[in-house]
């Protein structure tokens, strides 16, 4: 059974960052799956469960686990697999996009892509909106002086100019 996946569920990745993360469900599901079972049988043969810290702690780090795992091999399977792009000037997803609100003089920087790109480097501090975001959708595509508009939540028309957009390096 193949699974159709909406356009607007996909997650960017550049090779790196899909092998990354291809590498950490690896270790989640061999060693560390593992280790977490040998930690609650260890406590297990304790004794009383009711007031064993280390088994419950021990099945909460086992749910954590899990939970990544799930997340994992779903974000796995949306993933759309590029390269970040060598050039600048078209916004696209990997690029590091600048941009002003009319009537506004701050220029905001942002990624266009997956957050799971930057939950591999904890050093890079920068916000990520999705391409499929309304911002991000309306804003696709374009180049440097090109204007947007797009619906925000709250329903008002958004319009913002494109300042600058460069391939993120992270």
């Amino acid at each position: 059974m193949t699974q159709r996946i909406d356009e607007d569920s996909v997650v960017w990745l550049t090779q790196e960052g899909y092998d990354q993360l291809k590498s950490e469900l690896e270790h989640l599901k061999g060693p560390a799956r593992a280790e977490i079972t040998q930690r609650i049988s260890d406590a297990r043969d304790e004794g009383d469960l009711k007031e064993n810290g280390g088994y419950h702690a021990a099945k909460d780090e086992q749910g954590k686990i899990e939970a990544r795992i799930r997340q994992l091999e779903d974000m796995l399977r949306r993933a759309r697999v590029g390269e970040t792009p060598k050039a600048g000037g078209k916004v696209e997803p990997g690029m590091k996009v600048s941009i002003k609100f009319a009537g506004a003089d701050d220029v905001e920087t942002f990624l266009l892509g997956s957050r799971e790109l930057l939950a591999l480097d904890a050093s890079v501090d920068i916000d990520v909106y999705s391409p499929q975001s309304p911002l991000g959708s309306a804003i696709l595509g374009k180049k440097k002086g090109d204007k947007a508009s797009y619906a925000a939540p709250n329903g008002k028309d958004v319009t913002v100019e494109i300042v600058a957009a460069e391939p993120f390096t992270g």
